[in-house]
């Protein structure tokens, strides 16, 4: 940057619905993406202004309720203000609910020491309320869970494990630690809360996809240990849909299960 002013560092705190993006990461082809589209709004504003860098790459169709990013500005603009700045040039579907500057060398991906996320389910085969108005926010589910034996599944996915089972067409390592992993009952949903050090590509929609497996009788709980040992995407469930798939929280110390309790706990759904 070559502005008049010194460029600072912000720190940013995303809330997003991604039922209209093409994902986080900006598109050569320009689709419509979360980090294009915010720095398009930067843009707009004086000075000049780098990358928005976020703690976690979503897919299309995921949304954020508390995502990280970081971006280099040399706006000179207070904080509050460059937040609100930055809200009134956005589209409604994306919002900035934090803002402050932060030290020069803060790093939302690669400071990130765990990320955590939330799927919503809804048995709707007694109930279709909502079914046309949460169509993008949860997946509906119509025939009849057996939630305990699902609950029982989670437990075998915390610590770590090699979770290639669970992964679509990684090239990294599939190794990973899952700090929590639980299903819920709340709000008249069933949602799975899951942290973790690292996810793969569509860890959690699977996972998700083999606990109604499991929830239908197609698997029992004592099956997880099996098929995390065979690192066969073959033998997991299918890929759930991405509308029920929320990024809640990145973390920055670590793990800490009654610190992230209260961190989610003030979130909007």
């Amino acid at each position: 940057m070559s502005g008049a002013a010194p460029p600072r560092r912000v720190r940013l705190t995303l809330e997003y619905d991604g039922s209209g993006f093409l994902g986080w990461q900006r598109q050569p082809s320009g689709e419509r993406t979360v980090q294009a589209t915010l720095e398009e709004a930067f843009a707009r504003l004086p000075g000049e202004h780098g990358s928005v860098l976020a703690a976690g790459r979503t897919d299309a169709g995921v949304h954020a309720l508390a995502m990280v990013a970081h971006a280099d500005t040399s706006s000179a603009i207070p904080d509050e203000k460059l937040r609100l700045a930055l809200n009134a040039h956005l589209p409604r579907d994306v919002a900035v609910v934090r803002l402050e500057t932060c030290a020069p060398g803060f790093e939302a991906q690669f400071h990130c020491l765990y990320r955590r996320y939330l799927y919503r389910l809804r048995v709707m085969r007694d109930d279709p309320r909502g079914l046309a108005v949460n169509r993008d926010r949860l997946l509906p589910v119509f025939r009849h869970l057996d939630l305990p034996a699902m609950q029982a599944a989670t437990r075998y996915l915390v610590g770590r494990h090699d979770f290639a089972t669970f992964a679509t067409q990684e090239t990294r390592t599939t190794v990973r630690t899952v700090h929590l992993c639980e299903l819920r009952e709340e709000r008249g949903e069933i949602r799975l809360h899951i942290a973790g050090d690292g996810f793969l590509r569509n860890m959690v929609r699977t996972i998700v996809g083999t606990l109604l497996w499991v929830g239908k009788g197609k698997l029992a709980p004592e099956d997880m240990p099996g098929l995390l040992a065979a690192r066969d995407r073959r033998k997991a469930g299918h890929n759930v849909g991405p509308q029920g798939l929320y990024f809640v929280e990145a973390g920055y110390e670590p793990w800490d299960p009654e610190r992230s309790e209260a961190a989610v706990a003030s979130l909007v759904v």
